[in-house]
């Protein structure tokens, strides 16, 4: 199953519990995190495919109100369960 963490900066002064909440409602968000640093928030993705990877973040994360812009690491191995 596809996996990726997303790297999330949002508008300045916009409210990060929001942003968090909108993002949690999202199929495929499995977890998200407001963080310190560059960036504002932390979301990690999980999808059947690739397509569907790409269109969960292309089309949903992206169009959560007040997300900036968005850093889309591809998890390449999961741990070993």
């Amino acid at each position: 199953m596809p996996t990726a963490f997303v790297l999330i900066n949002t508008e300045i002064g916009s409210s990060i519990a929001d942003i968090l909440n909108d993002l949690k409602k999202i199929d495929g968000v499995d977890e998200a995190f407001a963080v310190y640093g560059v960036y504002d928030v932390i979301a990690r993705v999980k999808a059947e495919t690739m397509d569907k990877l790409k269109e969960i973040v292309t089309w949903r994360i992206r169009s959560v109100d007040n997300v900036r812009t968005t850093l889309t690491m591809i998890a390449v191995e999961g741990p070993n369960r």
